[in-house]
């Protein structure tokens, strides 16, 4: 029986890929607005681990691993009036927005592209896989987490 909770999280590549990752090994995972993704980012706790999808890539598709390395904070962002993610309604007080400190794993020796993922049956209900989620966070079951990395492995 697993005892963390584990997740996904979605970046795009361009703006924030595994490599960039790799390089600062540590980050606030920043710029999240919508509340069932920021409910999840509450939700983590130190240790979970968290895979790492690439969306808006050709192919999109999982490409590493990290861990929570700090429960979520008020996002920063949402206070910065230059950031393209600023919340005029939310104040030090009052946040709207949080997230959690990640800390950088692994890079998967291959992308399981998104295809691969569909493909598999093992992977059937995985939140990722249901038509019209857009979410950016979501829980993963024990058993899909310990799938897609013996997909990598």
């Amino acid at each position: 029986m697993r005892a963390m909770a584990t997740w996904l999280v979605k970046t795009e590549p361009d703006v924030f890929s595994i490599d960039d990752f790799a390089d600062v090994k540590v980050t606030d995972w920043t710029g999240v607005r919508n509340y069932q993704a920021r409910n999840f980012l509450m939700a983590m706790e130190v240790g979970d681990e968290v895979l790492i999808y690439h969306s808006n890539a050709e192919p999109s598709g999982i490409v590493g691993l990290a861990k929570v390395h700090a429960k979520a904070t008020p996002d920063k962002t949402q206070f910065d009036p230059k950031s393209e993610y600023f919340e005029p309604k939310a104040t030090t007080t009052t946040p709207r927005w949080f997230c959690p400190d990640l800390k950088f794993v692994r890079k998967f020796r291959r992308q399981i592209p998104l295809d691969e993922l569909r493909s598999s049956k093992a992977l059937d209900g995985l939140a990722l896989l249901q038509k019209g989620s857009r979410l950016s966070v979501l829980p993963v079951s024990g058993k899909h987490f310990d799938t897609i990395l013996k997909m990598v492995s």
